[in-house]
């Protein structure tokens, strides 16, 4: 039987973060104020809020709440929307990605299957979902955030790492077959 535990969350954390990371060192930090579209968030906003989300995580989690019922979801929106608008450097909020990023899968590692089992009631007061599940939403939140930058990257003329790795592996296949289809 094969088992996603604590150490494997953070584990695909850390590949998630690492590539976000990439995204942010391969957009120049002159485009870091670039807007996609009205309403959206700037480069520099959104990697901000993808280095800080974590914390709505580890703020249900490490206090191993049972229940979302009350919880204070706009009080803490406030708090992120301060945070993201607060101006850094590139430098700064790699710093931030990367800080944020270990700290969170450190946290992650420690967890067992029955802390990940336990479930947590949505905030109707009748849905529940487990730890894991829930845990496993921080991952998919950067992953939707980072497939927006990628995006972004390509309007700004940047073939995204990701894309480039595919292309050289592809590359190699039909390289490897040509050679093979040769003899």
């Amino acid at each position: 039987m094969s088992i996603y535990g604590g150490r494997e969350l953070a584990s695909a954390f850390g590949t998630v973060r690492k590539n976000t990371i990439q995204v942010a060192q391969d957009i120049p930090e002159d485009k870091y104020n670039f807007v996609a579209a009205p309403e959206v968030r700037t480069i520099a906003r959104m990697l901000t809020h993808v280095a800080i989300s974590t914390r709505i995580w580890e703020e249900v989690h490490k206090k191993r709440l049972t229940t979302l019922v009350g919880f204070d979801f706009f009080g803490m929106m406030d708090k992120f929307n301060v945070e993201e608008a607060k101006p850094r450097s590139k430098a700064q909020i790699l710093d931030l990605l990367r800080t944020e990023g270990e700290q969170f899968a450190a946290w992650l590692e420690t967890l067992t299957p029955e802390v990940l089992a336990e479930t947590v009631t949505e905030p109707d007061g009748k849905t529940a979902k487990t730890r894991f599940e829930r845990l496993l939403s921080a991952k998919e939140h950067e992953m939707h955030h980072r497939g927006q930058l990628m995006l972004i990257e390509r309007q700004l003329g940047i073939v995204p790492h990701l894309t480039k790795q595919f292309e050289e592996i592809v590359a190699k296949m039909r390289s490897a077959k040509a050679g093979g289809s040769a003899a």
